[in-house]
């Protein structure tokens, strides 16, 4: 990673209250700018083999090729950077992998996995999502979520079959419509966004944001003077007050810019009106 761009990374999971096995897995690679949460699904713990094939994948892949390319350097042919289009060839890798598996194995047929994840590089970040698992981003006190889930529910808001107000008292906000594994390919939803100072992410399962709101999560993601591992355990222990009935997992980064960065950054903008 870009030595411009340092990370503080924390990272939780449980598998709540209800739930007797764990079946979502995150990871996390501070030195490449990597953080990844995936939520598997299937029977005869299918899901945990789907979410921890779709952690390590991808990790491995990244560790293997982000040394040898200038991350933030943009492919004239697609318009994104380099880094957003080595996540996506990890992530395609990923999913036919775990898609092969379920095939072959008879204990893992039908097995997915939901995915997010973020890879951090310069003054950037690229997010990449599959399912319903999320990225929020707070900036200037306001939490606001990034990705978008992939449910039928959400089509169903999009349709204006329903608010939003609606959609979050349904009782079927997890009929997913993406997932890595169930299909030779997939879909990935990839967006580039600008670091600014002071954002802090959140990425989540939804095991969090199925039992409390996001007003809470935002009061909770200010307290404890912005101490990463306590805002996790307290993120989660209101999960499991509020039933905890499945799996609960968070990673929280505050990317921390250098002064030369900065510096770097306000003589752009300032170029801009010259």
């Amino acid at each position: 990673m870009d030595k411009k761009l340092t990370l503080e990374i924390s990272g939780l999971t449980d598998a709540g209250i209800v739930r007797d096995h764990n079946e979502d897995a995150i990871g996390s690679a501070a030195d490449i700018g990597l953080v990844i949460l995936a939520d598997g699904m299937g029977g005869h713990n299918a899901g945990e083999i789907a979410s921890e094939m779709a952690v390590s994948s991808i990790v491995d892949a990244l560790r293997n090729s982000i040394p040898h390319t200038h991350t933030a350097t943009i492919d004239e042919e697609s318009g994104y950077s380099h880094g957003t289009l080595l996540i996506h060839d990890a992530i395609q890798k990923a999913n036919r992998e775990i898609h092969e598996a379920a095939n072959d194995q008879p204990h893992c047929q039908g097995m997915g996995t939901t995915l997010v994840a973020a890879l951090y590089y310069e003054d950037r970040v690229t997010v990449a999502n599959v399912g319903d698992s999320r990225l929020y981003r707070v900036r200037s006190n306001q939490l606001e979520q990034v990705t978008t889930d992939h449910t039928l529910l959400q089509e169903l808001v999009d349709r204006g079959f329903y608010t939003k107000e609606e959609a979050e008292a349904s009782l079927n906000r997890n009929v997913i419509t993406r997932a890595l594994g169930t299909e030779a390919t997939v879909q990935v939803d990839l967006q580039e966004e600008i670091i600014l100072p002071g954002d802090l992410y959140l990425l989540c399962s939804d095991g969090l944001n199925d039992m409390i709101s996001d007003e809470k999560i935002l009061t909770t993601l200010r307290m404890f003077g912005g101490n990463l591992d306590k805002i996790g355990e307290e993120l989660i222990r209101q999960a499991n007050a509020a039933g905890g009935r499945d799996n609960v997992s968070v990673i929280l980064v505050r990317p921390k810019i250098s002064r030369s960065a900065i510096k770097g950054w306000l003589s752009k903008i300032v170029a801009w009106f010259d």
